[in-house]
């Protein structure tokens, strides 16, 4: 139980100690924000920080930091490790850098950001990452929740209607302006996912279950001998460090109002979703433990029961702390975060394809291009079965997240700032996304030291061309904003200071 609360007070602290270091790095200005100098009362709209933050946790936690950490809670307490240290000294420090840095370069995501710090064809690349991250979440994220709706209503309503239900908020949540129907309900289903965590967390105190959280250990405590690494790294991702984030950070940088916010939205966020996964992992090693019985095998069976479904598992834990009534609540926010992570894929997948293409998004035509395409791809996914293409997604998700800190460690270099807050989680990860492709079946299905060795290899070739690059990047004089040079105010309706500094 003491691990399990103090990893919840160090990510607390870790906010405010070195989140604020990573922002000091940084170098927080008073340039105005894309929300004023590109306002197009479309995807450019300022909203408030509060409503930005929630609507951030929203968009990055989908089921993430609920699943991953139930299914990484067979490891033990080692799994606490990763989520408080991954969260302060990498998932922060991703979703912060990205976040930022997009404010810096009009709202920029992801591939167009890559093209300017690490070259033109690192976009082609992380384009396909991103899109094939963005429609696989947005598709995904249509299914589970229609089978937990289903489910939860016994049957009655056909689950076509209510995928087809799901699949209209979603087009509508991807072509609205942002303020219309995200910047609406966003915030109130960031309030319910916030207080669901709470009710599970305050229960689990007052359980007589909670001493059963082991405390701190190195030792690998899964009882199907699953290795830690890589394996773990990947199995909590959001909590932790999640590529997903990446694409979501930007849709945010385009309604912040000022670059101070930006610590409390990005970082802030981040932490408030690592507090959530320390919750639930909690939650998993707590409630199915029976003394007398090694460690895991409860929580590993029901696991099996229900065919590796971490949603049978949350309903059983929600059921079990706070009853019928309260556990059916804590459901319904479990299945209104996929619901709103899946719109704002394919949104932050219009987004992408519309930056690629330079087309505009005032006019509703241009979005209805890019969005019909996305949704009939989905709903041709929905046809196939995820097993494999999901095995992958774990993959793709933490090697975006690599590319997404390297991306923020050349922009410090070349600003002559401390990249190696970037950089160094950024080649663990790449150890890690390396070692993985190189021994699981779904890759080259190596033996684990051959894996291990290879992926060493390559991790360090991969630096030695990431500080060529960023050298001849810095040499290049590479601009790490955008040039205001010509913008006057106009947008501006709130009386800032956009005196530009720390650049």
């Amino acid at each position: 139980m003491f691990t399990f609360l103090g990893g919840i007070v160090l990510l607390i602290v870790g906010y405010f100690t070195y989140g604020k270091f990573v922002e000091r790095v940084f170098g927080v200005s008073k340039r105005p924000t894309p929300a004023y100098t590109k306002g197009d009362g479309v995807d450019y709209v300022p909203m408030t920080n509060r409503k930005n933050s929630l609507i951030q946790l929203l968009n990055i936690a989908g089921v993430g930091p609920i699943f991953g950490p139930i299914l990484g809670a067979l490891y033990g307490p080692v799994a606490f490790i990763w989520i408080v240290f991954g969260c302060i000294l990498a998932g922060g420090v991703h979703d912060y850098l990205t976040g930022m840095i997009s404010i810096r370069n009009r709202g920029a995501h992801l591939p167009e950001l890559t093209e300017k710090f690490l070259g033109k064809s690192m976009r082609h690349i992380v384009n396909a990452f991103a899109l094939v991250l963005l429609v696989l979440v947005g598709t995904v994220f249509i299914t589970a929740p229609s089978t937990l709706l289903y489910d939860l209503m016994g049957g009655h309503v056909s689950i076509v209607i209510i995928i087809i239900a799901i699949f209209i908020y979603n087009i509508l949540a991807t072509l609205l302006p942002i303020d219309k129907i995200i910047g609406k309900f966003y915030p109130f289903f960031g309030i319910l996912l916030v207080l669901s965590a709470i009710g599970i967390g305050v229960s689990l105190l007052f359980s007589g279950k909670v001493g059963n959280i082991p405390e701190l250990t190195l030792e690998n405590l899964n009882p199907r001998g699953t290795a830690i690494f890589p394996l773990l790294f990947l199995v909590i991702s959001c909590g932790a460090l999640s590529g997903f984030h990446a694409t979501q950070s930007p849709i945010i940088s385009r309604t912040a109002q000022n670059e101070g916010h930006g610590r409390l939205i990005f970082y802030g966020m981040m932490v408030a979703e690592g507090i959530i996964a320390m919750i639930w992992a909690g939650a998993g090693m707590a409630m199915f433990y029976e003394p007398g019985t090694p460690y895991g095998t409860g929580l590993s069976a029901i696991l099996a029961q229900a065919g590796e479904d971490p949603a049978v598992v949350v309903s059983k834990i929600a059921t079990m702390l706070l009853g019928s009534v309260g556990g059916t609540i804590v459901v319904l926010g479990v299945i209104i975060l996929p619901i709103t992570s899946g719109a704002t894929a394919f949104r932050s997948a219009r987004m992408i394809v519309a930056d690629y293409l330079k087309m505009g998004q005032e006019k509703m035509s241009h979005r209805l291009i890019i969005a019909i395409p996305l949704f009939l791809i989905a709903v041709v996914l929905l046809q196939l079965n995820f097993d494999i293409l999901w095995r992958y997604f774990s993959w793709a998700n933490q090697s975006t997240a690599v590319i997404a800190l390297f991306v923020g460690a050349i922009y410090l270099y070349i600003g002559g700032r401390n990249y190696w807050v970037s950089l160094l989680p950024g080649v663990f990860m790449l150890m890690v996304t390396t070692t993985y492709i190189l021994e699981q079946p779904i890759g080259f299905n190596l033996p684990s030291t051959t894996s291990q060795i290879g992926a060493a290899i390559i991790t360090v070739i991969l630096v030695a061309l990431f500080f060529w690059q960023a050298k001849r990047q810095k040499a290049r004089g590479i601009p790490l904003a955008e040039d205001l040079t010509g913008w006057d105010g106009t947008s501006d309706d709130k009386g800032y200071d956009f005196t530009c500094k720390g650049l």
